[in-house]
């Protein structure tokens, strides 16, 4: 056990400093959308009149070492918080196609609104709040 929780220490160190190293200063976007455009975690849209599908591909531009890094962090992050992992095992239930990617790919925006959060006001993460 203790074997386990040292390795995932060392995994969320390293994607917690490649997230870091490839946002570089949070102040160069102005919410969090900016930074999930920047890591290509967006959904194109489409769309004709009235009609909106409902089934669309994330756009994947933007910094792809930075995608990596929150998509790997949250399959982390989810089995280890509660809250990620209730989040990520709804959006699982919601759909019958693409489920863990889609899922995964939602559990990551989720995580880069606390990442934005915290870098910006300059807190600590806090499990309570």
């Amino acid at each position: 056990m203790r074997n386990l929780l040292r390795k995932l220490l060392e995994l969320l160190i390293v994607y917690a400093s490649g997230i870091i190293s490839e946002i570089g200063s949070i102040h160069q976007f102005r919410n969090e959308e900016a930074l999930a455009k920047y890591a290509g975690i967006i959904w194109r849209k489409n769309q004709s009149g009235n009609f909106e599908a409902d089934d669309t591909k994330m756009t994947k531009t933007g910094n792809h070492y930075l995608r990596y890094y929150l998509i790997e962090a949250a399959n982390s992050v989810k089995n280890y918080v509660d809250t990620y992992n209730t989040f990520y095992h709804k959006k699982f239930n919601e759909v019958t196609v693409h489920q863990h990617k889609r899922s995964l790919a939602l559990t990551s925006r989720k995580l880069v609104r606390l990442i934005y959060g915290l870098l910006s006001k300059g807190q600590l993460y806090n499990k309570n709040h």
